[in-house]
């Protein structure tokens, strides 16, 4: 099999192909412009800047395009990155297909979707099961393809449906163990709080922010569309019912510099904002050390207060 981006060391001769996951245009302090570069495929990705490009090069090296990229592997900062000697267009006789470099979800999208229905059906308050499943027939299509982020976790074909899938196991176990939390309330907070992504972000292949993304943001955008769906379905979206529904997934990033207009101000709010900084923290860890050997650090994760994390060497614990 062919080398993939992950199998690389520092010092290594790099000539793979790969997808364009992101390219920003950027300028040197002497007024040149360069190309800020992330290639992805199914084993991880890596940034490389483009110098002294033209604007050729620019118009074809595009986020959603593969491309043939050589060069030698470094670190930068406790990051990887390849230094670019020669990049091309992939052409119609080499695997030039973006789908074959893009990372999916452990679990298939219709174990998922087995998997979420008795989380629904669990939903008993009549207006919160109502409003879930509103919004899950008007974005599902998008829901289970769509990535849960751009970068950092969950960043895969179907890594939305699965982080929230994820966050609701987890969910369940809480719920066993505390008494009175609001299995329903909880339930439905889950599974709406990040599906304004599906409008957010544009999809698993070259995921970019849309306009609506970046001006709005995915917490806000969700708000809109359980406010749109009661106008819809006749519900009022003043009613406490909902406000506490609204709160769910308004206060689910914790605190407000990390983007949630107010902080959680229920039980319920507070279980769901730790299980979603909880799950995204281990998919993030155990995607960073699933690239490293036994007894070495990974790479430092700059959304983990730029920490790296060390792989236990099991022989020499004996």
């Amino acid at each position: 099999m062919a080398k993939q981006i992950n199998d690389f060391q520092d010092g290594d001769h790099f000539k793979i192909f790969a997808l364009v996951k992101d390219a920003q245009v950027r300028t040197t302090k002497k007024g040149a412009n360069y190309l800020a570069l992330t290639f992805g495929d199914q084993s991880g990705e890596i940034a490389g800047n483009l110098w002294d490009v033209t604007d050729q090069q620019i118009q074809d090296f595009q986020s959603g395009v593969v491309v043939q990229v050589e060069g030698q592997r470094t670190s930068y900062q406790g990051r990887p990155q390849v230094s670019i000697t020669a990049v091309r267009l992939a052409t119609v006789d080499e695997p030039h297909q973006p789908e074959l470099y893009v990372e999916r979800a452990p679990e298939t999208e219709d174990q998922i979707k087995g998997a979420l229905r008795p989380f629904v059906m669990a939903i008993k308050e009549p207006t919160w099961r109502q409003i879930v499943n509103h919004l899950l027939a008007k974005h599902g299509e998008t829901f289970f393809q769509s990535p849960a982020a751009k970068t950092n976790h969950h960043a895969f074909v179907g890594g939305l449906s699965y982080h929230t899938l994820s966050i609701l196991r987890l969910s369940q176990s809480v719920i066993q163990q505390y008494p009175g939390i609001n299995e329903s309330l909880l339930y439905a907070g889950a599974l709406l709080h990040d599906l304004g992504k599906t409008v957010e972000l544009s999809g698993a292949v070259g995921t970019q922010y849309t306009i609506p993304g970046k001006l709005l943001g995915h917490i806000s955008l969700i708000d809109g569309e359980i406010c749109a769906a009661c106008q819809e379905l006749g519900i009022d979206y003043e009613s406490e019912t909902v406000v506490l529904l609204r709160h769910m997934v308004l206060s689910h990033h914790g605190l407000l510099e990390y983007g949630s207009p107010v902080r959680p101000e229920l039980l319920e709010a507070e279980v769901l904002h730790h299980l979603d900084e909880l799950d995204a923290s281990i998919m993030m860890m155990q995607s960073a050390l699933s690239k490293v050997s036994p007894g070495e650090f990974t790479d430092r994760l700059f959304a983990l207060d730029n920490r790296s994390f060390y792989q236990p060497d099991e022989n020499k614990k004996k």
